[in-house]
């Protein structure tokens, strides 16, 4: 799977690879704008523009105070939430990514049709909610974990990652039902192989191009894995 591996991050200058990672990043910084955007609004309405404090008495900088804590707190969350809202876009244009791994090293297979785009709209919201709701979760658990707080970070996001990309790619050729047999079959190869994906996630600016990555590493290893089966 390291091999996988290396055949996507050797294709990574692929213009519709590029063509991919452009979108799924200014779409998951036009989506995290539009959250902080929200929450600085939400705050601002709830927060009174002085506040009375004993001994201090009026204190009138407590807004802009807000503003700065909850800007730096976005960015704080952002290397968390970024992962998620890229993966959930990159979900968006799996096809392309899939296909151009499949056109330079599968060109004598016959070209599936896309995905329909509810099916395809409807996995990446449901993969982006469980991405976030777990990611969130284990935030509140890195602090019991002390220095494992990486390897839980790996294990559990590799999990989510191999499962959903390979299940992903490996519909468009063996439908829904298929792909999840093939999967459970060699679920070991690929949690491995989402470990991989996952261990650069914690890197700023690396990250938005995993899924990417991702999708055509998982390609890579389900037709490595088909032929195996025969």
């Amino acid at each position: 799977m390291f091999g996988d591996f290396l055949k996507a991050l050797g294709q990574l200058g692929d213009r519709r690879f590029l063509k991919v990672v452009g979108l799924g990043v200014l779409l998951s910084l036009a989506l995290l704008f539009g959250v902080y955007v929200l929450f600085v609004q939400a705050l601002d309405w709830i927060t009174p523009d002085t506040l009375t404090l004993p001994w201090l008495g009026e204190v009138a900088w407590v807004d802009s105070l807000i503003g700065w804590g909850s800007f730096f707190l976005m960015l704080g969350l952002s290397v968390f939430l970024m992962v998620p809202v890229a993966s959930a876009f990159s979900g968006l244009f799996l096809d392309d990514v899939a296909q151009a791994v499949e056109d330079r090293y599968h060109p004598t297979l016959p070209r599936t049709p896309r995905l329909p785009i509810m099916d395809t709209l409807i996995d990446s919201v449901n993969f982006f909610g469980v991405l976030v709701a777990v990611n969130l979760l284990a935030l509140l658990l890195y602090a019991f974990v002390g220095p494992f707080a990486p390897l839980m970070f790996w294990a559990v996001n590799g999990y989510l990652l191999g499962r959903e990309y390979f299940q992903m790619v490996a519909m468009r050729r063996l439908g829904r039902q298929g792909a999840r047999d093939l999967r459970k079959r060699h679920a070991g190869q690929v949690w491995i192989a989402g470990m991989l994906m996952a261990a650069p996630l914690s890197i700023p600016l690396v990250n938005l191009v995993i899924p990417v990555l991702g999708v055509a590493t998982f390609t890579h290893l389900f037709h490595r894995l088909k032929n195996q089966r025969g």
